[in-house]
């Protein structure tokens, strides 16, 4: 039996700066455009301030998902805490949809009782927040396609950057046209695109939470390579899941052929050959005779 676990899935160390940086500015934004948002009677700011605000929580819940991640194993867990990041990527999505449920639900009242704000105010404020929103949306840019806990970091913050930049288009419209029905109509717009959009995380999130094969790892290519190997006549026990956001496992029975005489040479081509095509890198095999198999009497 082989056991491997090489370089699976490491973040930079300096991710946790990254979630400390976006969290900092994120609440000091909160804070202004509540502040902001109640002297210019604007509740699309108001509505926008406790949506930012409930991203900082996202936000919270992405960094304690990676840090539970870190934590060692011990006797009590022997794979650690590692399934933390899955379980803050699926509240993190279970929170945006909320979010954005409570948004459309305000917005949908307003049309029908629309209310006079400072136009001015919404725009430069809103403004502000799209500058904060995408510079942190870009902290966690380049780390999205490798771990599922910072890519629902981003969508949280490229939502709001969009729920800011119609905010800013919403003002600017009530100030040129005095249309104060645009700003309800706009959140609902934007609630929409960000509902689809983070459907898919939620999804994918809930998948992996019951131990489904990841997104982008056909089983059936799997069960084809492991096959192809010189030696191995069959497979059984096929097992691939997610162990976290960002690191996948495998476990397997090989049977192998009679005259198969080197196992070694055998399990460094499965454990390459799954790491290169699937990014597998925590892989358990064993191996069996076709004369012995598992379980059997020889």
């Amino acid at each position: 039996m082989a056991h491997v676990h090489d370089g699976e899935g490491e973040l930079p160390t300096t991710i946790g700066r990254t979630f400390a940086i976006g969290i900092a500015l994120n609440v000091g934004f909160v804070i202004i455009e509540a502040l902001y948002g109640w002297r210019a009677g604007s509740l699309a700011l108001l509505a926008d301030a406790f949506h930012n605000l409930s991203d900082v929580g996202g936000l919270l819940l992405a960094w304690a998902g990676l840090a539970a991640g870190r934590l060692a194993p011990n006797d009590r867990h022997t794979y650690g805490w590692r399934r933390g990041s899955i379980l803050a990527s699926f509240a993190n999505a279970v929170l945006l949809l909320v979010a954005m449920g409570s948004l459309a639900w305000e917005a949908a009242h307003r049309l029908w009782s629309p209310t006079p704000i400072d136009g001015m105010t919404v725009i430069v404020v809103a403004a502000i927040g799209v500058a904060i929103n995408a510079a942190t949306a870009a902290l966690f840019f380049r780390g999205r396609k490798g771990d599922l806990n910072i890519r629902a970091a981003f969508l949280h913050m490229a939502a709001d950057t969009l729920v800011s930049l119609a905010v800013v288009a919403a003002g600017t419209l009530y100030v040129w046209r005095s249309w104060a029905w645009i700003d309800p109509l706009m959140s609902l717009i934007v609630a929409t695109i960000i509902v689809v959009g983070t459907w898919s995380l939620f999804r994918e999130s809930l998948h992996l939470l019951f131990d489904g094969v990841p997104e982008g790892i056909d089983l059936g290519e799997v069960r084809a390579a492991l096959l192809a190997l010189p030696g191995v006549r069959d497979l059984h026990e096929l097992h691939v899941w997610g162990m976290a956001s960002s690191q996948t496992a495998l476990t397997a029975h090989l049977v192998l052929d009679a005259q198969h005489d080197d196992p070694d040479a055998l399990l460094r081509a499965a454990t390459h050959a799954l790491q290169e095509r699937f990014k597998i890198r925590h892989v358990t095999l064993q191996l069996e005779s076709a004369d012995c198999p598992s379980g059997g009497r020889c």
